[in-house]
């Protein structure tokens, strides 16, 4: 008896499927990486933000807490009466503290907005404390307070009959870190943030 055997042949993949599949993987691979860096880029971009915000209102209250205890304000108008002169607007505020008052020093403490050389990059604002007790005045300390400020602005406005500082207005503008910025697009970037604040001294209440 004669017994037949077909044997099967086990059929591989071809060339052009094999293209067909590395080409749909490759394209998954990809969109799937870009959804990836979309989303690492967004939350940077909303981490910014959030750092933004918290650390300029920080230090906008900070500023407005010395300004409700502080005493004899600059810079002053050399006229309080001349509406060209009064508000004064500046790019810095200065004052002395009532502990320093307290304590019969006479210590100058300053907020300054400082630009960057590089007027594309923002600049910093600068926390400074002078001993105006000596003549000249000497540099006891200063250090940056908040980096990242595009514009700060301080309005004072000085009343007319007691020549005190009636208010004063903050200003700041933040704008994202410039080396994130190198790495994202415009449209990813987080806006820029802007804190407008004012306080009246204690002193006129």
């Amino acid at each position: 008896m004669r017994i037949n055997t077909i044997t099967t042949r086990r059929r591989g993949f071809s060339l052009v499927e094999m293209l067909i599949a590395l080409a749909i993987t490759s394209s998954l691979l990809t969109a799937m990486l870009v959804a990836l860096d979309f989303s690492f880029k967004r939350y940077q971009a909303t981490s910014e933000s959030a750092s933004m915000h918290v650390v300029g209102r920080l230090v906008t209250h900070r500023i407005l807490s010395q300004v409700r205890t502080g005493t004899t304000f600059g810079p002053a108008p050399a006229d309080v009466l001349d509406p060209a002169l009064n508000p004064v607007i500046a790019d810095n505020i200065e004052f002395i503290t009532e502990a320093d008052r307290a304590a019969g020093l006479n210590r100058v403490t300053r907020f300054e907005f400082r630009p960057d050389v590089d007027p594309t990059r923002p600049g910093v604002l600068w926390y400074v404390l002078i001993n105006a007790d000596v003549d000249p005045a000497v540099l006891l300390q200063e250090r940056p307070l908040l980096s990242g400020v595009r514009a700060a602005q301080f309005t004072m406005d000085f009343d007319e009959e007691t020549w005190l500082l009636d208010r004063a207005t903050i200003d700041i503008t933040l704008d994202p870190d410039p080396d994130l910025a190198a790495n994202m697009s415009v449209a990813e970037l987080p806006d820029s943030v802007r804190l407008i604040a004012s306080a009246t001294p204690r002193q006129l209440r």
